[in-house]
């Protein structure tokens, strides 16, 4: 015969906290996303891809000015996209930090 609370447990998601049944003590597993990635390695890949565009506009901006650049709408294009992508990364840190600061600021 099965426990009711354990029936009950059996309902809920298996990530996140959890209750060990056999000693009654609370266990936590760190809680993934849906695509199985956690928080820092989607802001690590996310940082590497804002590197890989700035490199991009860099070395599209040295051929423009060396002369060797055949399209000048290649460079404004990743220029636009670097910056955006800058803008993005800035926005994001701001409202991170700002987050932060709430939490902290909470009365315990």
């Amino acid at each position: 015969m099965t426990s009711p609370i354990s029936a009950i447990m059996s309902s809920f998601p298996t990530s996140g906290v959890g209750t060990d049944m056999s000693v009654g003590t609370t266990t936590t597993t760190p809680a993934q996303g849906s695509g199985g990635t956690d928080f820092a390695s989607v802001l690590a890949s996310s940082l590497d891809n804002l590197q890989t565009t700035q490199s991009n506009a860099d070395n599209l901006a040295l051929q423009a000015a060396t002369g060797d650049l055949k399209d000048v709408h290649d460079y404004m294009i990743a220029s636009n996209e670097a910056s955006l992508a800058t803008q993005m990364t800035v926005a994001i840190k701001n409202k991170a930090v700002d987050a932060f600061n709430q939490i902290m600021g909470m009365p315990v």
